[in-house]
């Protein structure tokens, strides 16, 4: 049986209902997300900085800049392709919709990646 640390649980919810509201309000919102939304993803971000594990940094670090990286070149394809093609299926703008996605799960990532790296940073410079 294995036994399961709840050290991290909160900053674990807060980043699961964060990643659901930033893709929800990205596919329903398709790029016009109300700023008190975002403004709330943005704090479900710090949250989530604040409750990784001291132990658990080098991997959130790794992992988050990971999927920003991929999330902001991922916007920044889509944008090209979009503005060139205007893909869409069954009247819906398709890559408008994941460009609005990418961008709320960027809202979400960098808070939280800067939150941890400057958090690691002040722990390195403790003498």
């Amino acid at each position: 049986m294995v036994i399961k640390s709840r050290e991290n649980s909160v900053g674990a919810w807060v980043f699961l209902i964060g990643i659901v509201l930033a893709i929800i309000a990205g596919i329903f919102t398709r790029g016009s997300t109300d700023p008190i939304i975002l403004i709330a993803i943005v704090a479900m971000g710090l949250i989530v900085g604040y409750f990784v594990a001291e132990k658990e940094v080098q991997t959130f670090l790794f992992a988050s800049v990971a999927a920003a990286l991929a999330s902001f070149a991922g916007i920044q394809g889509l944008a090209t392709n979009v503005g060139l093609t205007g893909i869409t299926v069954s009247g819906i703008a398709i890559g408008k919709m994941m460009i609005s996605v990418l961008a709320t799960l960027l809202f979400l990532f960098v808070p939280a990646t800067i939150f941890v790296a400057i958090k690691t940073v002040f722990s390195i410079a403790k003498v």
